[in-house]
């Protein structure tokens, strides 16, 4: 009997940590095609996806529509949301996955199941029947800290900052070498300067160089290396071929 209130306590404070946890993330970023289907939002599969993170709080886009520059411009706003497909010989299982920016599992539901024969029947049955796990992670966007709000003068300053003394321009040509989920970028001798893994974007990877952690983002036709340091933003420009 013990044991049983043991495993329920557990189960609680378990469920009660993923919502903590999803409940800092306003935004639920959908990739348009998953890895399993063989075309972008076959079964309308994808779009059926973003509508019920809609419907259980999420503002929740599709990564192939235009997003909005809250959205676009931080990686580590919103959760990467995928669907996975388990192995059946009768019966169409699909689990939903919530990621952050950096590929922590935040929240998996438990696999929805259609024994129908009709695909599109199938993956809409058993997507519907994962998401019934949302029902019990109650999620209510709760931002985890509020952040300053700056007055003009602030602002300026910081851009002055940014643009004075925390940019900098990387010349050098990095060449693209395949690696597991991304690439590693190598100089002419050759030397790994970046390794960078791939996100639901394709203008954005999460960087790492050495001990800095950051991101690489292609914006006005040029990739950035963008990462902190010492509480300061830098920006370094990349010149890579892929």
């Amino acid at each position: 009997m013990k044991r049983c209130i043991f495993i329920i306590l557990f189960s609680l404070a378990l469920n009660l940590s993923f919502s903590q946890s999803v409940n800092e993330y306003k935004y639920a970023l959908v990739p348009s095609k998953f890895i399993f289907l063989n075309e972008v939002d076959q079964y309308k599969l994808n779009t059926l996806t973003k509508l019920l993170m809609g419907k259980y709080g999420f503002v929740a886009f599709l990564d192939n529509e235009v997003l909005p520059d809250d959205v676009l411009n931080n990686n580590c706003n919103k959760v990467y949301v995928d669907v996975v497909k388990s192995s059946g010989i009768f019966t169409t299982k699909l689990s939903i996955v919530l990621k952050d920016c950096k590929n922590n599992i935040l929240f998996t539901t438990a696999e929805g199941k259609s024994r129908e024969k009709e695909f599109k029947v199938a993956y809409n049955e058993a997507l519907r029947d994962a998401f019934a796990s949302f029902e019990t992670l109650k999620y209510k966007y709760s931002p985890k800290e509020s952040l300053p709000v700056l007055t003009n003068t602030e602002n300026q300053k910081n851009q002055l900052i940014l643009k004075n003394e925390s940019f900098q321009e990387n010349k050098e040509m990095l060449f693209a070498q395949p690696i597991s989920n991304g690439f590693q970028l190598i100089d002419a001798s050759p030397k790994v300067i970046l390794k960078i893994f791939k996100t639901s974007l394709p203008t954005t990877f999460l960087a790492t160089r050495e001990q800095i952690q950051g991101v690489l983002i292609y914006k006005e036709n040029q990739w950035f290396f963008e990462y902190y340091q010492n509480a300061t933003l830098i920006s370094e420009t990349i010149n890579v071929k892929f």
